[in-house]
This record gives C-alpha cells, sequence and structure tokens, in this order.
C-alpha cells in the first residue's frame, strides 16, 4: 500500500480557515479517495486530451473562448454551491463543508464583471451542455446527496492541482494585470497551502462511512462529471469555429516563429522525441532549451505535468 500524509484539524471548524498537522497513514485500495483516484484515471486523461485543454496548455487561448468557458464554470459553481449549502449538515457531505476555502462562484461573478462589465448578467447565458451539467448536480443535490462528494471532488481538487499552472498561462497569453483581474477563479485565498488542503480533504472523505456499494457509486458518478466536463470542453471547441478572433499566444512560438525551419520548433521536437529515439529527444531538447521561448515551454510544459501528477499522486 502507498503512504500519503494527512492533516488533522486541530480544532477550526469548517470554513473558518482550518489548521492542520501532518502525519503519516497508510492507505488502502477501498479508501474512497483512492478508488476514485483509479476509478477516474481513463476519463481523466481523456478530458486532458480534449483540443481546448490542450490549446490551453500550449498556452494559445481565444479571449472571447476563455470568457465563454468562464461562464461555463460560473453556472456550474453556483449549481454546485447552491446544493453544497442545501446539504452541509448532510452527514455524508459535512465533513467535506469548507466554503471559505473553497468555494468559487463569487470569484467567477468577479471574472465575468472584469471581461464584461458591470451588466454582466445581461450579456451571458447558460449553454445547453452547461446546463446539463448543472441539472445533474441539482438532480443529486435534491435526491441523493452523498453523490456530490463525486461532483465537489472532481472540480475542487483539479482547481486545486492545477489552477495556479492555468492562471499564469492565461495571464501571460491575454496579458491580464499581474494584479490578478480576470482570474480570480484561480485564486483560493483561504487556502495557504494546496498539498497540505488536498492531503485534509482526502482523508475526510476516507473518514465518511461508506459502505461499498456507495463508494461505487460515487466513482461512478466522478466518471459522469468528467465526462460532462468533456461535453463542455467540445461545446466551446464547436462555439469557437464561429468566432473570429485572433489566437492569443502566451509567447511560445510555432513553426512560422522559427524562420519556416520545423526543427526548431518545440512541439514538433516532442513529438519527433517521442518516437525518433533518445539520441534524436537529446539532440532536439538542447535545441530547444537554447531558444528562451522554448525554455518558456518547457517551464510550463513541466509545471503543468508536475499539477496533473499531484492529482493522482497525493
Amino acid at each position: 500500500m502507498s503512504a500519503e500524509k494527512m492533516e488533522i484539524n486541530t480544532g477550526v471548524s469548517n470554513g473558518a480557515g482550518a489548521v492542520y498537522e501532518e502525519k503519516e497513514d497508510a492507505l488502502s485500495p477501498e479508501d474512497l479517495s483512492e478508488m476514485l483516484s483509479a476509478g477516474t484515471k481513463e476519463v481523466h486523461e481523456k478530458a486532458e486530451n480534449t483540443q481546448f485543454v490542450k490549446d490551453f496548455l500550449k498556452g494559445r487561448i481565444r479571449k472571447e473562448l476563455f470568457k465563454l468557458g468562464a461562464v461555463a464554470l460560473y453556472y456550474t459553481y453556483t449549481a454546485m454551491e447552491e446544493e453544497i449549502e442545501r446539504n452541509k449538515d448532510h452527514p455524508h457531505f459535512a465533513p467535506l463543508y469548507f466554503p471559505t476555502e473553497l468555494h468559487r462562484h463569487e470569484a467567477l461573478a468577479r471574472d465575468l464583471e472584469y471581461f464584461y462589465g458591470p451588466d454582466w448578467r445581461n450579456q451571458v447565458s447558460c449553454t445547453q451542455a452547461t446546463q446539463r451539467y448543472v441539472d445533474r448536480i441539482h438532480q443529486v443535490g435534491q435526491e441523493a446527496p452523498v453523490l456530490l462528494v463525486a461532483h465537489a471532488y472532481t472540480r475542487y481538487m483539479g482547481d486545486l492541482s492545477g489552477g495556479q499552472v492555468l492562471k499564469k498561462v492565461a495571464q501571460r497569453a491575454m496579458k491580464l494585470p499581474s494584479t490578478g483581474e480576470g482570474l480570480e477563479f484561480y485564486q483560493f485565498d483561504g487556502i495557504h497551502s494546496a498539498k497540505a488542503f488536498k492531503q485534509l480533504y482526502r482523508s475526510r472523505m476516507n473518514e465518511l462511512e461508506l459502505d461499498m456499494e456507495t463508494k461505487k457509486r460515487l466513482v461512478d458518478e466522478a466518471v459522469k462529471a468528467f465526462q460532462f466536463n468533456m461535453e463542455v470542453f467540445e461545446e466551446l471547441e464547436e462555439m469557437g469555429k464561429t468566432i473570429q478572433e485572433d489566437v492569443l499566444d502566451a509567447g511560445m512560438p510555432v513553426h512560422g516563429a522559427m524562420g519556416g525551419d520545423i526543427n526548431k520548433c518545440p512541439y514538433y521536437a516532442a513529438k519527433m522525441a517521442a518516437s525518433g529515439g533518445t539520441a534524436y529527444a537529446s539532440q532536439l531538447a538542447m535545441a530547444v532549451l537554447r531558444h528562451p521561448t522554448g525554455q518558456v515551454l518547457v517551464a510550463t510544459w513541466f509545471a503543468a505535468l508536475a499539477g496533473f501528477a499531484a492529482w493522482y499522486l497525493m
């Protein structure tokens, strides 16, 4: 069995800025956090490989599409946090109630006001894919509150794992203010250590008194949550085809910016390195790293990979 550091709340109640201590504890494959991680691995990888997510990680962002993504997140988190408030005293959710640390809909509202102006509510609407996601969240909140654990886990743990990486990529690509306007969604002011908080959250999940059948239902629901997210990504990709807007690039070169020499392109280098053996990989890696923007790209990719690895390994 693997080992995981777990935090113990030292007396501060949920939502009031919890304080943690670390201790080593052994995990079982039957622990809910382990079952969720293993059960969603395949669909998680599919979600990461949607074109919308891949473009985002490369720093290739359309501002209008980014704004529409924020709108989708706003409706999703508003629904989820309405149901969390409704069920905050439910025995299967109360230990995971951290509104001060986690809730996102108010931060998203401020982001949308930044992008659309004071009357943003009159300019946005919930798309079909997002509405299906929202409807499912409301359904489980009213009919099977324990399944809210799967939706909260899928969204909040993902945000904490890769949020800071995505924030920096978006900030650079769209030339947003360094003070954080437009990207408050990614800023968790109530959490001082994302790593410690995620460990606390997982330990709380593992302490829930659930039978194996309920744990399997939670895994199934988490898979559905990822599928809903993929449907939203796919819908955004289709909407993007109708947007006449230049792609904003986070200072990372494409073929044309390298003087027409495809061998100097870091994306091409990575692809060829994967299929051309270690000698080719080493030769091209040195060439890429000599280029300043290549250095930025490598740093961004390593940061992104670290964020995703944290999702599985912590």
